[in-house]
């Protein structure tokens, strides 16, 4: 259960993340409201994730779901580049938290 917290948590924060864009500096009201939801929703969680796992673990996890998931959307959704050297990075990041999850014994 712990663990899809904070599956949940690094979600959100790809959802505030993506969210900033279409606030527009928070000058449009709905997408700035739905935009802090998600960060209060994805602190909260990673917070409850926290209390029972380590919190390298937890935060290095947290922030790589958010930095996989962020970069994904930005080349779905903005066109952002998605040359090899840009996706070979993304593997990378993937592998580590693979490998720090796996490295956490429950």
């Amino acid at each position: 259960m712990t663990w899809l917290v904070l599956f949940l948590a690094g979600l959100f924060e790809v959802a505030w993340a993506i969210g900033l864009k279409y606030t527009d500096g928070f000058s449009k009201l709905w997408p700035s409201v739905f935009t802090v939801i998600g960060m209060v929703l994805s602190v909260v969680l990673l917070g409850w994730a926290m209390k029972y796992l380590p919190v390298g673990t937890a935060y290095a996890v947290w922030v790589g779901i958010g930095v996989v998931g962020t970069v994904i959307l930005g080349i779905v959704l903005f066109s952002e580049p998605a040359d090899a050297v840009r996706l070979t990075s993304v593997a990378l990041i993937i592998i580590g938290i693979i490998g720090v999850k796996l490295s956490h014994v429950d």
